[in-house]
């Protein structure tokens, strides 16, 4: 599906929950001398402008990370790639997971992202400060194509856009069989919450068959009448030591929000 833009959407609440666990998991993986390998399987552009005529049209940005930002202390590593990303590219510069990865991994560390759509992967050519080998693919068919990795110790995000509805098959059928191959793999699967459940099919077909996974959901109100997300779920296999800390951290923050909220889940 070509449709799908994240620059509408850059900068959201489902994004804080996303990147702020994203980021911790690279830099606890980085602290230690071993190298790793970063692959992605819907990439995008890498980096958004939340000062666009998109951003400003959907006010997704300053409902999220500009409501949100404090939440962060000096020194995490959210922030730190906040940071280097405005400093490269101007105040409303926002970075998307790939950004992200190219600036807390180090020298030595490979990533490895695919995108589908021509624009997008035109811009995260240009977008990215390190070298990276980005292919414009089908990113289900190149995470079985590309795993196991080398180096073997190394962090896969799976982020659809989830537009067409076959991927709730799809992707946890991906992930059962990359389980099987990279069994030391971090699998790190983004999904939105959405008011039919039609996630949780696929979350009980995980759950059965990834038993071992971490799971982590946080709902908030719709950003605007009639927009359909309440809320941002992750399930991380093999989950980098901490992980559970980290996401309970931010459930605690995501729940103390100005806005209704449901109850939020971290599960093993």
């Amino acid at each position: 599906m070509l449709s799908y833009q994240h620059g509408y959407h850059a900068g959201n609440l489902a994004d804080v929950h996303k990147h702020g666990y994203l980021a911790w998991a690279l830099a606890a993986m980085a602290a230690k001398p071993k190298p790793l390998s970063y692959l992605e399987t819907h990439a995008g552009r890498g980096l958004y402008d939340l000062s666009s005529p998109e951003a400003r049209r959907t006010g997704e940005a300053a409902g999220g990370i500009a409501r949100t930002e404090g939440w962060f202390a000096p020194g995490d590593p959210y922030l730190g790639a906040l940071a280097g990303t405005r400093r490269r590219h101007g105040p409303s510069a926002y970075p998307g997971s790939p950004l992200i990865a190219a600036l807390l991994l180090r020298p030595g560390d490979t990533l490895r992202l695919a995108e589908l759509h021509p624009a997008e992967h035109e811009a995260l050519g240009r977008a990215l400060p390190r070298p990276a080998r980005i292919e414009r693919t089908d990113g289900l068919r190149a995470a079985l194509a590309w795993t196991p990795p080398m180096p073997r110790r190394g962090l896969l995000v799976v982020d659809p856009s989830w537009e067409v509805k076959s991927d709730y098959e799809a992707v946890p059928a991906m992930l059962e069989r990359v389980a099987r191959k990279w069994p030391v793999g971090v699998l790190v699967l983004w999904y939105p919450l959405l008011p039919d459940g039609r996630h949780a099919p696929m979350l009980d077909r995980l759950g059965s068959a990834l038993p071992g996974a971490l799971r982590h959901e946080v709902r908030f109100a719709p950003v605007r009448p009639g927009h359909g997300m309440e809320g941002s779920g992750l399930f991380v296999v093999n989950p980098p030591w901490g992980s559970e800390g980290r996401l309970a951290w931010l459930g605690e923050r995501f729940g103390a929000l100005d806005q209704p909220s449901r109850p939020l889940t971290v599960s093993r």
